[in-house]
């Protein structure tokens, strides 16, 4: 079964923001959307095996995302019925845990 990919608003600005600091660092429009078309492939390699990505847990529990990685970025994603819907694209050095679950307990 071939899952579609669905995006959601926040993951389009997060593609359309890294297109912003890819094209600043390069001046060239070509680089800019080269990295781009690398991160949406990555993703769309796991149109057939979706849970073929990168577990994301904390404190040793599966959170419901998985992860791909492309050069600095992760794009994490849930699986659902059908389909792939991809969360957000963030800087892979960021806190994102933080920045997909918010202040957690610290116990």
């Amino acid at each position: 079964m071939s899952y579609d990919v669905r995006y959601s608003p926040r993951a389009g600005k997060d593609i359309d923001s890294i297109w912003d600091v890819v094209y600043s660092a390069s001046r060239n429009y070509d680089v800019a959307d080269n990295y781009i078309d690398g991160i949406i492939e990555a993703i769309e390699d796991k149109k057939e095996f979706p849970r073929s990505g990168t577990p994301l847990t904390y404190r040793g529990l599966f959170t419901g995302f998985y992860s791909v990685l492309f050069k600095k970025y992760l794009a994490f994603y849930r699986v659902w019925d059908g389909y792939i819907e991809v969360a957000r694209v963030l800087l892979a050095s960021s806190d994102y845990i933080k920045i997909l679950f918010g202040d957690l307990p610290d116990e």
